[in-house]
């Protein structure tokens, strides 16, 4: 079994807030993760009828049973127990008493800021990262990227061709019927499959209507829906006001690799290899391993991209305190001129900010170098 990282950081929250919540996507390990973080604790799934019918007929008799300590799995199942929560967790003045699970995103945490705000530390479990994964087994950038990280395709050693045509019917779509009323599911996954053309690129509403035949609306909605079960994620343009002709639209990208080679098409490393689209999956993989270093140990950073009306553009820009760092990120093992270049683009425009300078690369090896740092695509932690 491959151990997580964020371990440590689950087990130092729970000795300072009285409830941790733990969401991420469907199958992400969640569940397993929570019992293997805290072993001592109860375990009540809230997906078994039995337990959910008795928390939703009689909650304070289901809380006067499981008091304390306990591990309560997808809790948004019954959302009505939050109030009842809050005033537990006020009366007893314990840390770490309650352990709260759950996949759907948006539905978990509308009801925790309205009823357990600042009472409750969030965090975010991802699939696998390379540094988990290279921990048990080693594993090549290629496969990597196909094979993406969710749990059971390591621990059941299940082929990705195998595993995701069923992971999109049983969570992506199920998922998306449970939350909303999709008249049309042909034309939802047409859509799935567009954001995966998409992905890395600017996301367009107006652009995706015309070319699934929908609305504006339902595209922002569908969306939404994507973004709240943790298939996709958006990144948001800086603002800084460098250039008054800047491109304003956000980047779309996925939560897993795997998922997205899949949607394309790419079953293969050799595949991978000649895909016209391995630069935006090495992208999209890049910014998942940076996010993933900087989740498990809590950082808190503002990511974006930066782009003008020109085409100059930064993969990746982290703001944390004063620091701002620019990250490229190239399908590549030859760190090329023109990466270099377009990587130091914003030192043109403004000496107000220091700047640091990172490419990320299919390279095997990290480097540091007199006005960059050149990254391997292992190494996503030395992105700090």
């Amino acid at each position: 079994m491959i151990n997580r990282m964020i371990v440590k950081k689950a087990n130092d929250m729970a000795g300072k807030f009285p409830v941790i919540v733990v969401t991420g996507p469907r199958q992400a390990g969640k569940s397993t993760f929570a019992k293997l973080a805290f072993p001592t604790y109860r375990y009540v799934s809230l997906e078994n009828l039995d337990n959910r019918q008795f928390a939703q007929a009689d909650p304070r008799g289901f809380l006067n049973h499981y008091d304390k300590y306990v591990i309560f799995d997808e809790i948004q199942n019954v959302p009505e127990l939050f109030s009842y929560l809050q005033q537990i967790v006020d009366e007893s003045g314990l840390t770490g008493q309650f352990i709260l699970s759950g996949s759907q995103n948006f539905l978990l945490l509308e009801k925790i800021t309205q009823t357990l705000a600042g009472r409750v530390y969030h965090l975010e479990l991802l699939p696998f990262s390379i540094a988990e994964i290279t921990s048990q087994q080693p594993i090549d950038v290629n496969e990597a990227i196909i094979k993406g990280g969710y749990p059971r395709i390591y621990d059941k050693n299940i082929a990705p061709i195998d595993y995701f045509p069923s992971y999109v019917k049983t969570y992506v779509e199920r998922d998306v019927r449970t939350i909303v009323n999709v008249q049309d599911l042909a034309m939802f996954q047409s859509f799935v499959q567009l954001c995966a053309v998409y992905a890395g690129q600017a996301f367009n509403a107006s652009e995706f209507a015309k070319k699934i035949g929908v609305s504006v609306k339902t595209i922002q909605n569908w969306l939404s829906i994507l973004e709240a079960s943790y298939i996709v994620f958006k990144l948001k343009p800086w603002y800084r006001n460098l250039s008054k002709r800047l491109v304003k639209s956000p980047k779309l990208y996925f939560y897993d690799t795997g998922l997205l080679a899949y949607l394309l098409g790419i079953e293969t490393t050799d595949e991978l290899i000649h895909s016209p689209a391995k630069g935006a999956l090495f992208e999209n993989f890049a910014l998942l391993e940076i996010f993933k270093s900087h989740n498990v140990e809590g950082k808190k950073r503002n990511f974006y991209y930066w782009r003008d009306s020109n085409g100059n553009e930064i993969d990746l820009i982290i703001e944390h305190g004063l620091k701002v760092q620019c990250v490229e990120m190239k399908y590549s093992q030859t760190v090329k001129e023109e990466f270099l270049k377009s990587l130091h683009y914003l030192d043109k425009l403004t000496t107000e900010i220091q700047f640091q300078h990172y490419l990320m690369n299919t390279q095997n090896t990290s480097q540091k170098r007199t006005n960059e740092t050149i990254v391997s695509w292992q190494d996503a932690v030395l992105i700090g």
